[in-house]
This record gives structure tokens, C-alpha cells and sequence, in this order.
């Protein structure tokens, strides 16, 4: 038997079968997807921006700074502040940091952002979400100016 035929036949074909089909197997398995950290964060932010009660993302550091970036032109609104991944071959972790609004109840925002970015996350990358951890840096008041709201015009 040569080489060849000896790994097809330990990766459980037969000989015959094997040796005669294009390509070897299914088109689906043949080859490797990566997905970056960055596609991960995208998908989790926009997944716990769609909560009720979560206000803003990011600590109030990088919403500031967010929030100078966004009047520039073309620095558009970023999707991943307060977001970071870990991403592995199978798997995922994220850490989140939210601002909630007054008068919610903070552990069912935290419940609700972590079972909404689990799902969004593993919808659509197949990964497996195994933590999502969740820091709630402030609280939104109601009579508090909103930084990512302001036009910083004087006159309208």
C-alpha cells in the first residue's frame, strides 16, 4: 500500500472510494476559518447596544474620546468601545463595559446583554461563548448632560 492510500484508509475511507472522488470529502470541512477578535467585538457590541437599559458603552474615558472621534469626519461611531474578545479555535470569551440607566435593575440588563451577545455571537460565528463577563462603569441620570448625543454646535 502506499503512503497515501495508508491515510485515507486511517482517516476511515475506503481505498477505492477515496482514491476516485475529487478534492477528498465533504467541501465543507476541507480547509480552516479564522475569525478575529475584531469581527467577535462587532458582533457582541451591536448585540448589547440592542438591550434595553444599556445606555452607552465603554467607561467614561473612551466615550469621551468616542465621542471627539465621532464629529471627526469619517471616524464614525465605534461599535466595539467597551468591547474586548479573546478568540480561539473553538471558542470565545468577552469582556464588556456598560453604562446602564437609571432605575433599571442592573443584574437583568447584565442577564439579558450576556444572553443576547451569546446568542448573536454563536449564531453567527459557530464559536462556542464559554464567559461573558460584564463591568457597569456608571449609571445614566436622567438630568445628566449625554456626551454621544451632543452636536457640539452653540446654535441649531
Amino acid at each position: 500500500m502506499t503512503e497515501s492510500s495508508q491515510r485515507n484508509n486511517a482517516s476511515g475511507g475506503s481505498g477505492d472510494k477515496s482514491l476516485g472522488k475529487r478534492g477528498g470529502g465533504d467541501p465543507g470541512t476541507r480547509g480552516r476559518t479564522t475569525i478575529a477578535d475584531g469581527v467577535v467585538e462587532k458582533i457582541a457590541g451591536m448585540a448589547a447596544r440592542d438591550v434595553g437599559g444599556v445606555h452607552a458603552m465603554g467607561s467614561g474615558l473612551s466615550r469621551t474620546f468616542g465621542a471627539v472621534r465621532d464629529r471627526v469626519p469619517g471616524g464614525g461611531k465605534s461599535v466595539t468601545r467597551g468591547v474586548k474578545a479573546e478568540v480561539g479555535e473553538s471558542q470565545a470569551a468577552l469582556d464588556l463595559e456598560i453604562v446602564v440607566d437609571y432605575g433599571v435593575s442592573i443584574a437583568d440588563v447584565a442577564r439579558d446583554v450576556r444572553e443576547n451577545v451569546v446568542a448573536a455571537v454563536e449564531r453567527m460565528t459557530g464559536l462556542e461563548v464559554v464567559e461573558v463577563n460584564i463591568a457597569v462603569s456608571d449609571v445614566k441620570l436622567p438630568d445628566e448632560e449625554d456626551d454621544e448625543d451632543e452636536t457640539g454646535q452653540r446654535v441649531q
